[in-house]
């Protein structure tokens, strides 16, 4: 059921669906050469929709969907004006490249630094991003497609196929397994007492353009005034007057090509497991906050309800960190505990009349009320109010920084085993990272900038991602003498049993990476116009 609102014949599917039925992908990556022979082509092309999708965002008999995104810099090469673009997102038309102090902010420095990219900079950047999903069968649906676009002129800059690990991404973990749930049956009114707590249902605006977010307000969409040739096509603009929306039914799409070093990474956890006296798996799993097979760390409580977390996925999902304040079961800088820290809008839980007031004044509670026995070494938190912790307000709530992953493998899989074998080659496999988000600074970038590569997270010191950070020291000269090293991991355990690693090497390298603009049906037509 899709709510009235809605119009799924707008609607990209890919905001609905991530294809997985398809199993064969390819990412290609392409430059405008004349711009009248792209619009033709892109006129011709059948972006699929959701209403092509069945319920539940799968349909067996589809063989093959087409998605089509564009960057700034493409919208100009396809001939629109540049005060038409200058309508969009300042993050998307600046583009991921675009300055330095953004490459800083998203920790894209030293072997990040885009001038190191594959493509994504300069003339590499791409104008367009059209993702081909198929099936693995002939007859060759990408191989024919590739073909079809240089013929209209359009200039190859990487054409990136996908392969299917079956859930897995290359260190061996399973992947994809918690995503936001959004509103598309029934609007939500954000802002109420639930979300004093963890939610994982979200506004619609999160996800599309022309929606109301989790503020309440409709997330911020690009107009046009209604005089301009063909916009009478578009949706009118619920603001200002004599506009309309050439933004409603579209997303930003955030895609970063990323490099693992399988090889690397296994071969530094075991010599450091080795070190340390524990199991290789149990340092690896320490670090991504998830067991190899997806299931959450020993001693969190899980199958808790939690509102857009299927009943049925209660056991992987259905678990917060408010049980584990100091990082006993998970590491705070785990990875996937630093890219969602399941907060709330009151840090430190919601259980009281007192808490609300508490909260606003800068005070923080915390009440565990189940002491039980623990699996690990050292017994279960279980601090009683009142209890002030000025740390617990370090990470803002997330349903304000939810994004929606798309993303899919590439390269060689290999087991740990042969990882650690010398004589094994580099699969040179990585991760296809896409997301959906309606503001590029306060999702993607945020959760990149100010969570991922903060080597600061959470009251830390000196510890970025343990998979995604770029060690570089930091600040530099000459804001310090003496940058502070970024470098660091502290893994489970109360005092004395802590542990510290340090010098981690860096285990993920960008490749390339570029915004892009996923538009609805309507604005596509639009842009493609003759």
């Amino acid at each position: 059921m899709i709510r009235r609102d809605v119009d799924p014949h707008d609607v990209q599917a890919i905001t609905r669906t991530a294809f997985g039925f398809l199993r064969r992908a390819m990412y290609l990556l392409l430059r405008v050469g004349q711009a009248d022979r792209a619009r033709a082509f892109l006129r011709d092309l059948q972006s699929t929709t959701m209403a092509e999708l069945a319920l539940g965002g799968r349909r067996s008999d589809l063989s093959e969907a087409i998605q089509v995104a564009f960057t700034a810099s493409g919208l100009r090469a396809l001939g629109i004006e540049t005060d038409v673009v200058d309508r969009f997102a300042p993050e998307f038309v600046e583009g991921m490249t675009g300055s330095p102090d953004r490459s800083l902010r998203l920790g894209d420095i030293g072997a990040d630094a885009p001038d190191c990219w594959a493509w994504g900079y300069g003339e590499c950047e791409p104008h367009l991003l059209v993702m081909v999903f198929a099936c693995p069968e002939p007859p060759d649906t990408i191989g024919d497609f590739r073909k079809r676009s240089e013929a209209a002129g359009l200039i190859e800059v990487a054409a990136i196929e996908t392969t299917d690990m079956g859930g897995v991404e290359p260190f061996g973990f399973v992947d994809g397994i918690s995503q936001p749930s959004f509103d598309w049956d029934v609007p939500r009114d954000p802002g109420g007492k639930a979300d004093r707590g963890y939610t994982n249902l979200i506004a619609l605006g999160e996800l599309l353009l022309g929606y109301r977010d989790e503020y309440g307000y409709v997330s911020a969409t690009p107009t046009i005034p209604e005089a301009l040739p063909g916009a009478s096509s578009l949706p009118v603009a619920a603001h200002p007057a004599g506009e309309r929306d050439l933004g409603r039914n579209g997303s930003y799409l955030v895609y970063r090509q990323l490099a693992q070093d399988v090889r690397g990474f296994w071969r530094w956890v075991a010599a450091e497991a080795a070190r340390v006296g524990v199991k290789r798996e149990v340092l690896a799993e320490a670090m991504v906050g998830r067991g190899m097979d997806g299931s959450p760390p020993a001693d969190i409580e899980r199958g808790r309800a939690i509102p857009g977390v299927d009943p049925v996925d209660l056991d992987r999902n259905g678990f917060l960190y408010d049980v584990d304040p100091d990082g006993l079961c998970c590491p705070i800088g785990a990875h996937v505990r630093r890219a969602n820290p399941r907060t709330g809008d009151m840090p430190a839980g919601n259980e009281g009349i007192l808490d609300p007031l508490l909260t606003a004044l800068g005070f923080t509670t915390r009440r565990l009320h189940r002491p039980t026995a623990s699996t690990l070494p050292w017994p279960r938190n279980t601090t009683v109010w009142p209890f002030h912790r000025l740390r617990d307000d370090a990470i803002s709530s997330a349903r304000f920084h939810r994004i929606l992953r798309r993303g899919r493998e590439y390269g060689t899989k290999i087991s740990v085993e042969a990882a650690l074998d010398p004589t094994t080659p580099d699969p040179r496999a990585g991760l296809n990272f896409i997301c959906l988000n309606a503001n590029l600074s306060r999702q993607f970038e945020f959760v990149q900038g100010a969570w991922l590569a903060n080597a600061k997270f959470a009251g830390l010191s000196g510890e970025q991602d343990p998979l995604l950070g770029n060690r570089e020291p930091f600040p530099n000269p000459p804001i310090v003498k003496e940058p502070v090293a970024t470098d660091g991991f502290s893994r489970p355990g109360a005092e004395p049993r802590c542990r510290y690693s340090s010098r981690l090497p860096q285990f993920v390298t960008v490749r390339g990476g570029a915004y892009f603009f996923l538009p609805g049906l309507a604005a596509y037509r639009w842009l493609t116009r003759e």
